[in-house]
């Protein structure tokens, strides 16, 4: 079981020290962080189910189940919030789409397969290292991936958008203006901020269908839902694993940074971790996890690294989701709010992508890098599908298949022929 000891008197941090994973401050120091790491994760976490039409308490019911889990797993040595992951939004949507009574099993079964396939990465990376994830998804590869999973989102913003344009415009600029007038957190949660106005506006023109929230309970459990399982639907988030993978590690890397400790030896258990939260998440009808960029702010800023923070904000994750009221308010947030946050989320999301390959220098002149990623870019977005069977093949899926096995094609050939300008 996890233990944590004392660091120094637990009231303060030394300059040039940090709180260690396995350290903690006094118990009110250490639960008020925890509290920090909870503000920190909740509008993303809350954001993707309000989008998808899960129910937002169970999706935070299993974030907090699957913070404790990973901090059990990966053995107190990595921090980290496993909240909502918005690569899934996509597939969820395609998986929801292909049926109207059974698309949200789809859903969660692509959620468990998905948990599951990242469990045997896990496996592999701890077996073999991570080397091999370096070389079958370098950051060309990776970026496109992750900036076709946002930029493929493009239509389903246009659509909330245009069905009430005056209340996207109104949740769309309060975001500008939040984003640039504010400094710090404030500036972190300008989409829910965007959120919140969008949402009064929306209630103040009788927009907002309210008979759900007045007969939802103060307290209660939330709603659980079962996966049901079907091939096709389960295709279409193969390349969220990819996502997944890209996620922890990158944040393992930034936490062995910021601690200066050698994380390397636990990046298959991290990996482990979120596929088991994640696979627990869509048996029980909550929205597929990842480690949270979101709280290395909040870790950064108090320079507390200790796992026992993520602890507390997980089981405070858990309280919180015993509130029907709560999930029925954003529940009925209405299609022209999420319709505006939408165009600032997911060209956000598109550009994380950009900034992987900004990052690491992906040098453009080379004809792999370059018509790899502006192939992949033009069919993700125009979401170019091909069918076969009962089987539909998505703008993503094509994609992620093109970028991953398309560029080590290619790069085989230029190095073969001496033309790569790696």
């Amino acid at each position: 079981m996890p233990t944590w000891t004392l660091h120094g008197d637990g009231r303060t941090v030394s300059p040039g020290e940090v709180v260690a994973p396995s350290e903690r401050l006094t118990w009110p120091r250490t639960i008020g962080i925890g509290a920090q790491h909870i503000a920190a994760m909740f509008g993303a976490t809350f954001l993707v189910p309000i989008i998808t039409g899960f129910p937002p308490s169970t999706t935070l019911l299993f974030s907090g189940i699957g913070t404790l889990l990973f901090i059990f797993i990966t053995r107190n040595r990595i921090p980290s919030y496993l909240g909502s992951s918005f690569a899934f939004l996509a597939p969820v949507g395609a998986a929801k789409a292909m049926d109207a009574g059974l698309g949200m099993g789809y859903a969660l079964g692509g959620i468990v397969a998905t948990g599951i396939l990242l469990i045997l990465v896990g496996l592999a990376v701890q077996a073999a290292g991570v080397a091999w994830i370096d070389k079958l998804m370098p950051p060309v590869v990776t970026g496109t991936i992750v900036a076709v999973i946002g930029l493929n989102l493009a239509g389903v913003a246009k659509g909330g958008i245009t069905a009430q344009p005056g209340v996207g415009i109104v949740t769309l600029a309060t975001i500008f203006l939040v984003s640039v007038i504010s400094r710090g957190f404030m500036a972190r949660i300008a989409i829910v901020l965007g959120l919140i106005v969008g949402y009064a506006f929306a209630l103040a023109q009788g927009l907002v269908d309210t008979k759900g929230i007045e007969a939802a309970a103060w307290i209660g459990l939330p709603t659980l839902s079962t996966p049901t399982f079907k091939f096709s639907a389960i295709v279409l988030f193969v390349p969220v694993v990819l996502v997944l993978i890209a996620e922890n590690v990158g944040h393992v890397k930034a936490v062995s940074t910021m601690t200066g400790q050698d994380l390397d030896a636990d990046m298959g258990r991290a990996l482990m971790a979120d596929g088991i939260a994640t696979t627990v998440a869509g048996f029980g009808g909550g929205s597929g996890t990842t480690t949270y960029a979101e709280n290395i702010g909040v870790m950064a800023a108090t320079r507390v690294y200790s796992t026992l923070a993520y602890a507390i904000a997980g089981i405070g994750a858990i309280l919180l989701s015993m509130s029907p009221k709560l999930g029925a308010v954003l529940s009925s947030v209405p299609g022209g709010v999420l319709g505006g946050a939408g165009v600032a989320l997911y060209g956000m999301i598109g550009l994380l992508g950009a900034r992987i390959w900004i990052e690491n220098r992906v040098n453009f002149s080379d004809p792999t890098n370059l018509f790899i990623a502006a192939s992949c870019l033009v069919i993700g977005i125009s979401d170019v599908t091909y069918s076969s069977g009962d089987y539909t093949f998505n703008g993503i899926v094509i994609s992620t298949v093109l970028a991953v096995v398309g560029y080590q094609i290619m790069r085989a050939i230029s190095n073969a022929r001496g033309t790569s300008q790696v």
